[in-house]
This record gives C-alpha cells, sequence and structure tokens, in this order.
C-alpha cells in the first residue's frame, strides 16, 4: 500500500516538472521514488543532486554499488535493493557482488569487504566510528576522502530508504525481477 502519492510530470507541484522531465530522459521512465519525491520539489532536487555528486565521488562502479547497497540492505529497503540490483547489472558489476550485498554474506575482494565493512560502521554507529574500524579502512588501501564520499552516499540513501519506507513506494516494473526481502 502507498502511503504517500507518486507524482507524474502532470500531476507534480509546478517546481518538480522539470526535475521528473529530466528522470524521464535519463531513465527512459519516472523512477517511482522520483514520483515521490516530486511533492517535494527541494528533496527531489536534493536527492538528484546527490545522486549526481555521489557517482562522480572517489568510488568506481563496484565501490559505488558496495556504499548504495550495503546501506539498502541494512535499512531494509524493499525499494532500493532492487533498484540496485538493476543499476549494478547496467553498470556491470559482477553479479557476485550484487549476491554476497543481498544476501549479507562476505565479498571476496577484501578491498571491497573492507568498505562495506566501514559503511556498516558508519551506519550502524550514526557516524561515531571506531580509530579501529578506520584503521582497518585505511590498511586496506583506502583514504579520509573515501570516509568523507561514504556519507555523501548515506546521505543519499537517507533521502531514498526513509522516503520509501513511509511511502512504501511500489517497487518499478524493471525492477520487479529482482524484489528482495530482508
Amino acid at each position: 500500500m502507498t502511503t504517500l502519492k507518486v507524482h507524474n510530470i502532470e500531476s507534480a507541484p509546478e517546481e518538480s516538472k522539470a526535475l521528473l522531465e529530466n528522470s524521464q530522459k535519463a531513465y527512459g521512465m519516472i523512477p517511482g521514488l522520483h514520483g515521490v519525491l516530486a511533492a517535494s520539489p527541494q528533496l527531489l532536487t536534493a536527492y538528484q543532486q546527490l545522486h549526481e555528486l555521489f557517482v562522480n565521488s572517489s568510488f568506481n562502479e563496484d565501490e559505488l554499488t558496495v556504499v548504495w547497497q550495503t546501506i539498502n540492505v541494512e535499512h531494509a529497503c524493499h525499494y532500493c535493493v532492487p533498484a540496485h540490483t538493476g543499476i549494478a547489472k547496467m553498470m556491470k558489476v559482477d553479479d557476485g557482488i550484487t549476491d554476497a550485498l543481498r544476501n549479507e554474506t562476505p565479498l571476496e575482494d577484501s578491498k571491497l569487504e573492507a568498505l562495506r565493512n566501514m559503511t556498516l560502521s558508519v551506519v550502524r554507529n550514526r557516524g561515531n566510528v571506531s580509530q579501529e574500524d578506520l584503521d582497518a579502512f585505511y590498511t586496506a588501501g583506502y583514504g579520509e576522502r573515501q570516509v568523507l564520499d561514504i556519507i555523501l552516499g548515506m546521505s543519499q540513501k537517507v533521502i531514498s530508504n526513509y522516503t520509501n519506507h513511509i511511502a512504501h513506494t511500489p517497487v518499478d516494473a524493471a525492477f520487479e525481477k529482482f524484489a528482495w526481502k530482508k
């Protein structure tokens, strides 16, 4: 059941219409999340800008997927886990990475596993990570910028995960085959 309206271009507030048109052009559809966020043009703008900033952060496609999906799974987001499974496939991320993230099993690549562990530490501890966690992350080959880039990715995911929990956003048809439940 959807508790918040999923807008289309016609029903959206005037300030959100161009933003939804951009979503339509970028994705060939208006993702349900964007339709919900359209009720607040400022939140939709923030989400789209955070997405663009995070995609252009210091992380490659595999690492972006690790941060996104780690947070999605930890937050038990029924909408974002399937969506990011499909996005990972489009980005040509190895299915083994996606499967491990969805199933909460260790990643084979130790550096990616360190990224997942640090992301979980940031989320679970609300940013109050231990020096031990930081040291393990740095030993794996990451630096201060990547710690901050995790926070950037988490900012985007808090908007989407929390909105989807409140809205009960229906999973987009393109991602229904990747349905997931914690």
